[in-house]
């Protein structure tokens, strides 16, 4: 069996990462065997060397190898590339083509970007992994193959199972042994490596001195984050060398030439909030139906305050308030709205949920009230139903944690805690 080392050496692959090797290890391992093989890991890692690894140590390695990228196949022509199909079968079908898999008989075909395929050439591809067969487009005879297959992505498999993007069947099919690169950021000893022999490559290829980073440089160059990984690194060392002058390279020459270099450095990286899934469309409506049911209850409250008081020149104040607090992302507007109606009382408590109705008011100002209040009870028998069965979806779905389901709701924890206490969860 040949040497992790010498594999490295022979296709290029450059690092001693234990977790590349480790991914070496696997491709040279299972490389004798006709296994499926599935190469997962961030876009730009280098995941392409793997298969030509598993073809060139493998029986087959005098078949044909043939690289499809899936991604990059329209999806009206993708079954006619990979399988072939008959003349005549569609329009613009002048001839009987051959597919990748009729060509690559007794060789490899390398799937890149497997995760892009549309659903029907799934089934197809199912077809060819379970017994070997496949049907050309516009045929109903069935072909025989020997294939070995082996896939790419950069797509997490489990997450487009669950949106249904992939079927589960054929990621249990190509996934028989998956092999895992890991991003560069990971391999911080072996970036500056990887710079460097790109930057003699490049001096080479265009015939000129090779760039060197000083100190600081260095430093900034194994800080970064590298989302674009190898291939970016890559392209920034093929920037520098043709565009400095300089070739020694300094801390703000190379900052420069990494692009969000701040937003980047792994020091404090900001988890992204996950996205907000409810079950069904009737849990989302009830989710805007809370929303709106807290800016009616303000707007409300401030009717209500003018009918009592009178005073429009305070109530407008108020209003220009409360305009901005609903349009703004607030997350304590219910104990806002507390604070104001209790200054305005001097300091004395106020509910403010029940407004009762002044014993001097006049009887059409009764009525006034009386409506109010009317309206204040049917809009809660509804909407306080709605916002109970909301809060205990949220607090069941994160097994009764207030912060997450405080989030989902759009609310703060102290509120959440407050209807938890209100409505005795």
């Amino acid at each position: 069996m040949e040497s992790i080392q010498a594999t490295k050496q022979r296709f290029g692959i450059i690092g001693n990462d234990p977790k590349l090797n480790r991914a070496v290890e696997k491709a040279i391992q299972v490389a004798p065997t006709d296994i499926s093989v599935l190469v997962t890991g961030e876009s730009g890692v280098g995941k392409e060397s793997i298969p030509k690894i598993i073809h060139s140590l493998s029986h087959r390695k005098h078949g044909k190898y043939i690289a499809v990228n899936c991604g990059a196949i329209p999806e009206g022509t993708i079954d006619s590339e990979l399988f072939g199909h008959e003349k005549g079968s569609f329009t613009g079908a002048t001839a009987t083509r051959s597919g990748y898999f009729e060509v690559a008989d007794g060789g490899t075909i390398f799937l890149d970007e497997v995760g892009e395929l549309p659903l029907p050439t799934q089934v197809r591809l199912l077809r060819v992994l379970e017994n070997g067969e496949f049907l050309k487009v516009g045929s109903s005879a069935a072909q025989k193959t020997d294939v070995r297959i082996v896939a790419a992505t950069n797509v997490k498999m489990v997450d487009a199972i669950e949106k249904g993007k992939f079927r589960e069947d054929l990621y249990y099919r190509l996934s028989t042994v998956e092999i895992n690169l890991p991003p560069l950021r990971e391999r911080q000893e072996d970036i500056h490596l990887l710079f460097r022999k790109f930057a003699a490559d490049f001096a080479q290829k265009y015939k000129m001195p090779t760039i060197r980073l000083d100190d600081h440089a260095t430093e900034l160059l194994l800080k970064y984050r590298w989302s674009g990984n190898i291939r970016q690194l890559r392209n920034v060392a093929e920037q520098i060398s043709v565009l400095e002058q300089n070739r020694e390279i300094s801390y703000e020459t190379l900052k420069h030439y990494l692009p969000d270099m701040g937003s980047n450095l792994p020091a404090i990286v900001n988890a992204k909030k996950a996205e907000s899934d409810f079950s069904s469309e009737r849990e989302i409506l009830y989710k805007v139906l809370f929303d709106m049911k807290r800016d009616v209850n303000d707007l409300k409250k401030l009717t209500l305050e003018l009918m009592k008081t009178g005073n429009t020149a305070k109530v407008k104040e108020e209003q220009s308030s409360l305009i901005n607090k609903i349009y703004s992302e607030e997350n304590e507007a219910e104990e806002e709205l507390a604070s104001i109606i209790e200054e305005e009382n001097n300091g004395q408590e106020s509910d403010v949920e029940v407004f009762s109705i002044p014993e001097n008011a006049s009887e059409t100002r009764k009525d006034k009230y009386e409506y109010a209040e009317e309206i204040q009870e049917e809009e809660n028998l509804s909407l306080q139903q709605k916002e109970l069965e909301l809060i205990k979806k949220s607090l069941e779905k994160y097994h009764g944690k207030r912060k997450d389901a405080a989030d989902e709701l759009g609310i703060s924890e102290r509120t959440l805690y407050r209807k938890i206490k209100q409505y005795d969860l």
